[in-house]
């Protein structure tokens, strides 16, 4: 019994470190040097829930072209009202299954712990109020927002050329599914995909960010 527990201290105290070092530990190490010509004109927003991270980014003209091949009468681009896309990572079972914790079944929990398929879950969302607790604002310049727009468009799974939409996958009326690039875990998963995503827009993160409250603590460490 005493050798359980000892182990179960062991490892405890492992998973703290990781995961202080994870929040602390820069990724990149050393700061982007960015250009005096490359003015921050552009907001993105990282929205933060209980265990799960999206991005908002403003649904300009820029990127309403970039992202042409969402456009559909289910899911219009152009909405007078729309200002921002939403784009989320994660596990197939958990994410398609579980869109209130009312609806947490066991067979997804086991897949997430373990490991599952990934999908890409966008959305539309109208006016984001700021500040609050589950926004986080950033503001980004021309090139740092097209390589974000890019990474984004880059996870989604094509089949020649075309992306993977999930039929009548959704949690409203316009939100869609789509098949991404990867493999989902508990170690590696939603919110390491939104911490890339961040770096690739010139921002930097902790080196693992496994949780939502820890990205957020890296984000506002570092940048």
């Amino acid at each position: 019994m005493k050798s359980g527990i000892r182990w179960l201290l062991r490892i405890t105290i492992l998973l703290i470190a990781l995961a202080a070092g994870g929040t602390f530990i820069p990724q990149p190490l050393i700061a982007p040097v960015k250009a005096s010509s490359s003015a921050a004109t552009h907001r993105i927003l990282l929205l933060s829930g209980p265990i799960h991270t999206d991005i908002a980014i403003p649904l300009d003209e820029e990127t309403r072209a970039v992202f042409s091949f969402l456009d559909d009468p289910g899911f219009p681009l152009d909405h007078p009202n729309a200002e921002w896309l939403v784009v989320g990572w994660g596990g197939r079972a958990f994410y398609l299954e579980t869109p209130t914790w009312a609806d947490l079944k066991p067979l997804p929990v086991l897949r997430a712990l373990t490991i599952d398929r990934s999908v890409l879950h966008v959305d539309l969302a109208g006016h984001i109020t700021e500040p609050q607790s589950a926004v986080t604002a950033f503001d980004i310049g021309d090139d740092e927002l097209a390589r974000l727009r890019q990474f984004i468009a880059d996870s989604f799974v094509r089949n020649a050329g075309e992306i993977a939409p999930i039929p009548d996958a959704g949690y409203r009326e316009i939100d869609r599914f789509f098949e991404a690039k990867g493999y989902f875990n508990a170690l590696f998963g939603c919110n390491t995909w939104t911490a890339a995503a961040l770096r690739s827009a010139g921002l930097r993160t902790g080196l693992w960010n496994p949780l939502p409250q820890s990205l957020r603590s890296s984000v506002g460490v570092y940048n």
